[in-house]
């Protein structure tokens, strides 16, 4: 039985191309009603494209070929939820099945996730009438998922300090008060072993200060930057609701957009996003600093690849300017979750050499550097 099962998933990973040479095993019908040749007709929609204009087309007395809709369906009967992902970030991304995204009833079909949103900010100029509604209401599901995983961390990085007097329900690391842990804990220091051993581990509590700080972030907005830009605009939104925090958001590309009015609707945010073109990292700070009022309660937050298009030159002179006038310069290569840097290392040295911090960061550690900084 083994033996016909690793033959038909090499079937299933030949295609059906190869079914002339290779032939499905005794073991081709599978659990509820489902065969192989179900398995392979759903893979070869989308897998075939591999073969570009050389692909073998033949006659045959099988099923008619899927339609998108058709397929959509089909895939989520056949495969697990973290395979029907797979196969529709393939779709989308690898083979761009655009007519994924013409149709209402398709999109609906989708799995909305981040990649889905990557897919719908790219492709959005393409939508119309029920299709632009239907890719709305995904934008803002995801969007408010991605705000509800982060507002916990992020309230708790900037709503307060420590409040060492009063205790805490909340039982964790960030909580931990170690002084008094100790203090509390000496009379059960164990001599001859050396250790400290604790019957009681305690925690502080956050005060809130509302002394208002403002944040400006600037995005920028080329194709490389996408996750940035998505994490960004809803942390931003983030930011707008916590009462010490006046926030801008600002992205860019050769022009400059501030969406600062936009920050409590985080779908006009992500869909006023225009991808690609030039980037103009100078240009943009230059607005940034007029958005500037108290130098000294202030954090200029740059997102960006600092791959600048309009020469470093420039780009040091402003930057210079907002270091000097006391307000915070904070250069972040990467926002997605996993914080990978991609960036212009030597545009990084020197940004970092006049003062700015720069550094990659998820959106949770941004939230605990603001926290540090306001404190």
């Amino acid at each position: 039985m083994r033996d016909t099962e690793v033959l038909n998933r090499w079937r299933l990973i030949l295609g059906k191309n190869a079914g002339g040479q290779l032939s499905f095993g005794d073991g081709a019908a599978l659990e509820n009603g489902i065969s192989c040749f179900d398995l392979e007709e759903a893979l070869d929609f989308l897998y075939s494209r591999e073969a570009g204009g050389d692909v073998r087309r033949e006659g045959g007395t099988e099923a008619s070929c899927l339609t998108a809709a058709a397929w959509i369906t089909k895939i989520r009967k056949l495969f697990p939820k973290e395979t029907v992902e797979i196969l529709e970030r393939h779709a989308l991304e690898r083979y761009q099945l655009k007519e994924l995204l013409a149709d209402k009833e398709i999109l609906e079909r989708l799995e909305p996730n981040q990649e889905l949103l990557k897919t719908i900010l790219q492709l959005k100029h393409l939508m119309k009438g029920e299709v632009l509604e239907t890719a709305r209401r995904i934008v803002r599901k995801v969007a408010e998922e991605i705000a509800e995983r982060l507002t916990k961390d992020i309230r708790r990085s900037l709503l307060g300090s420590l409040d060492r007097n009063r205790p805490s329900p909340v039982k964790s690391i960030r909580n931990l008060d170690v002084k008094k842990t100790i203090r509390r804990n000496l009379q059960h220091y164990d001599t001859e072993q050396r250790r400290l051993q604790l019957e009681l581990v305690y925690f502080s509590s956050r005060t809130q200060k509302y002394s208002q700080w403002r944040v400006v972030i600037a995005v920028d907005e080329s194709g490389s930057m996408l996750d940035s830009v998505i994490h960004s605009a809803v942390m931003a939104g983030i930011f707008a609701k916590l009462p010490m925090l006046d926030t801008r958001l600002v992205i860019f590309d050769t022009q400059v957009v501030d969406l600062s009015a936009q920050l409590d609707d985080p779908v006009e945010t992500l869909m006023s996003i225009q991808l690609g073109g030039g980037t103009f990292i100078a240009g943009a700070l230059r607005y940034c600093e007029t958005l500037i009022e108290d130098p000294y309660r202030t954090m200029v937050v740059l997102v960006s690849d600092l791959c600048e298009g309009g020469g470093l030159t420039g780009l040091l002179s402003v930057s210079r300017g907002i270091i000097e006038s006391g307000a915070r310069l904070i250069c972040l290569t990467s926002l997605d979750m996993e914080a990978n840097p991609v960036y212009d290392r030597r545009t990084a040295e020197a940004l970092a050499e006049l003062g700015a911090f720069v550094g990659a960061m998820t959106p949770e550690a941004l939230g605990d550097f603001m926290g540090n900084v306001m404190r």
